[in-house]
C-alpha cells in the first residue's frame, strides 16, 4: 500500500471537521492563512528571553495558525545563525546585531531579516565577589546602608587601573562579538573610562587599545568560567546574573535598563529567501509570537509565574524555577540579600516592544561602527538604507492588523502610524547622559567620549584620521 504523509494543516483542518460533524464546539477563530510551509524548526539559546516562542508553542498560539512548530536549543549563536542561513533551521530567537552584520558582512554573509523584535531589556552585568569587594569602597552608600543603584563603571575603573599597574589582564566576557551584551558592556566601561578595545579588518579579537579584555564565553558557561577565575565579570542575559547569585560566586553591579532605559533586545531572524519564498507563513509565525508577547505581559505581568514553571523545564531554560522567578516576576536581586523591584527588567509587549524600530538597528550599527567592525565612515543614509533592509515593520504591522481583525488584539497596542524611529533617548535614561537620536547616528557617534569618530579609521594597533 502506497503511504500517505499529511501535513500539520490538513490533520487539523481533518479533525475540526470531525468536531463539526459531531456537534462539539470550540472557540471560534478567523480564517487561518493559506501558508506556504506548515512544518517549521526554530532555534533558540537557553535564556530567559526565548520566552516567546516557548509561550506560542504552548498556548497553541502557533497550531491557530496551522503551523507545526519544533522547538531546538542551539550549542551557540554562530551554530544558531549558520544554521537558519542553511535552511537547518527556518528561523531563531536571535541577537540583535546578528541580522544587521550578516547583512553587512561582518563575519558571516547572509541577508537576514527580522519582523518581530522579541523583548526590551533583560541583561545585567556581574562581577565575582573579590572584584565587588574591591569596588565597594568607590561606590556610594545609601541611607539604608546599600549601595546607591545605578553603579557606575567609575567604580570599577580603580580596580582595572591596578591591574595594569600590576601587569596583569581584566578579563570580562560576553556572549558574541555582536551581541547587544558586547556593545552594553562596552557601553558602561566606556562610560566609566575603561576602554573596551577596538576591532579591525586585521584584528578581530576586539582587544586593541583595550584596558579590560572582552572575550566570548557561551551564556549558560557564565557563572563556571567566572568560579573558575577566568573571567572577573561578565554580560549576559537571565538566568546567568542570577545563578551567580544563588551560586554565592558573583555580584551583578547593574542591568542594562540602567544603562539604557527600555533598550531593545533579541529579535527572531530569517533568511529574506525564506521571507520571500514563504509570505503567509511568516506573517502567520509573526501573529503567533506577538499574541506570546501580549500574554506575557497582559495583566502586570500575571502570567509570568506560570512562563517561569514553563522555562524552567529541561526543552527551554533548564534553571531552577526560584532562580528565574528572581528576574523575571519583577525584581532582580544584586548582592546576596539586596533583592529591589525592576518591574520592566523584562517587557515583552508593553511600550512597542514587538514593533522592529529602524532606531533600534542603528544603534546596533553605530556600535558597530564605533569599536571598528564597520572599519570605515558611512554616512546617516547608509544607516537608514541597512536598518530598513533587515528590520521589517511592515509585516510586523500586517500581522498586528490581521490579529485585530481576528479579534485577539487591540487596536490601541500597535503603532500604526510610526515612521519606524522611536523618540530620542533622553539623557537622563542613558547611563552616560548622552541623549540617542536614531535619525542622526553620526552626531551620535561623534557625542561618545571613547570610540572612533565619523572619518577615524584603525590602522595596525593605532586610531587614524579625525
Amino acid at each position: 500500500m502506497r503511504s500517505l504523509k499529511f501535513s500539520r494543516r490538513t490533520l487539523l483542518a481533518a479533525t475540526a471537521s470531525v468536531m463539526l460533524a459531531a456537534g462539539i464546539t470550540f472557540p471560534a477563530s478567523a480564517e487561518m492563512l493559506d501558508v506556504e510551509k506548515d512544518e517549521l524548526k526554530f532555534g533558540f539559546i537557553k535564556l530567559t528571553d526565548m520566552a516567546p516562542l516557548a509561550i506560542a508553542y504552548e498556548k497553541g498560539f502557533f497550531e491557530d495558525e496551522g503551523l507545526y512548530v519544533t522547538l531546538e536549543p542551539q550549542a551557540n549563536w554562530k551554530v544558531l545563525l549558520d544554521r537558519v542561513i542553511t535552511g537547518e533551521l527556518d528561523g531563531a530567537h536571535m541577537l540583535a546585531g546578528q541580522p544587521l552584520a550578516a547583512t553587512i558582512g561582518f563575519g558571516t554573509k547572509a541577508h537576514i531579516v527580522t519582523p518581530f523584535s522579541m523583548d526590551l531589556n533583560g541583561n545585567g552585568i556581574t562581577v565575582s565577589n573579590e572584584i565587588w569587594e574591591m569596588m565597594k569602597p568607590n561606590i556610594p552608600v545609601g541611607a539604608d546602608g546599600k549601595p546607591v543603584h545605578p553603579i557606575k563603571a567609575d567604580a570599577l575603573k580603580p580596580v582595572v587601573d591596578k591591574f595594569k599597574a600590576d601587569g596583569k589582564p581584566f578579563n570580562m566576557g560576553m556572549v558574541f562579538p555582536v551581541s547587544t551584551h558586547n556593545y552594553e558592556l562596552r557601553y558602561w566601561l566606556a562610560s566609566g573610562g575603561i576602554h573596551p578595545g577596538f576591532y579591525s579588518e586585521t584584528d578581530i579579537s576586539g582587544q586593541i587599545k583595550a584596558d579590560a579584555m572582552l572575550s566570548v564565553t557561551p551564556p549558560p558557561q557564565m557563572p563556571a568560567t567566572l568560579e573558575a577565575g577566568t573571567i572577573h565579570g561578565y554580560c549576559v542575559g537571565e538566568p546567568w546574573n542570577q545563578q551567580a547569585v544563588f551560586k554565592g560566586i558573583g555580584v551583578p553591579v547593574i542591568t542594562d535598563y540602567e544603562i539604557w532605559k527600555n533598550n531593545p533586545e533579541k529579535v527572531f531572524g530569517l533568511t529574506e529567501g525564506f521571507v520571500d519564498e514563504n509570505p503567509n507563513t511568516t506573517l502567520a509565525l509573526t501573529k503567533a509570537l506577538i499574541r506570546a508577547a501580549e500574554w506575557l505581559d497582559e495583566n502586570d505581568n500575571a502570567n509570568r509565574m506560570e512562563a517561569v514553571e514553563i522555562l524552567s523545564r529541561s526543552e527551554y531554560v533548564g534553571a531552577d524555577k526560584e532562580v528565574i522567578a528572581n528576574s523575571m516576576t519583577g525584581t532582580f536581586e544584586y548582592e546576596k540579600g539586596d533583592k529591589r523591584d525592576v518591574p520592566d527588567f523584562n517587557v515583552f509587549f508593553r511600550y512597542y516592544a514587538t514593533y522592529p524600530y529602524y532606531s533600534d538597528a542603528i544603534w546596533y550599527l553605530t556600535q558597530m561602527r564605533r569599536w571598528g567592525q564597520i572599519p570605515d565612515h558611512k554616512d546617516d543614509s547608509w544607516y537608514a538604507e541597512t536598518a530598513k533592509s533587515v528590520y521589517r515593520p511592515d509585516i510586523y504591522l500586517q500581522a498586528a492588523k490581521l490579529l485585530v481583525e481576528d479579534g485577539v488584539a487591540n487596536e490601541a497596542d500597535f503603532p500604526w502610524d510610526s515612521d519606524g524611529y522611536r523618540a530620542p533617548t533622553p539623557a537622563a535614561d542613558i547611563i552616560d547622559g548622552v541623549t540617542y537620536d536614531g535619525k542622526q547616528p553620526n552626531a551620535y557617534i561623534n557625542s561618545l567620549a571613547i570610540g572612533l569618530k565619523s572619518k577615524q579609521v584603525i590602522k595596525g594597533n593605532d586610531v587614524a584620521g579625525s
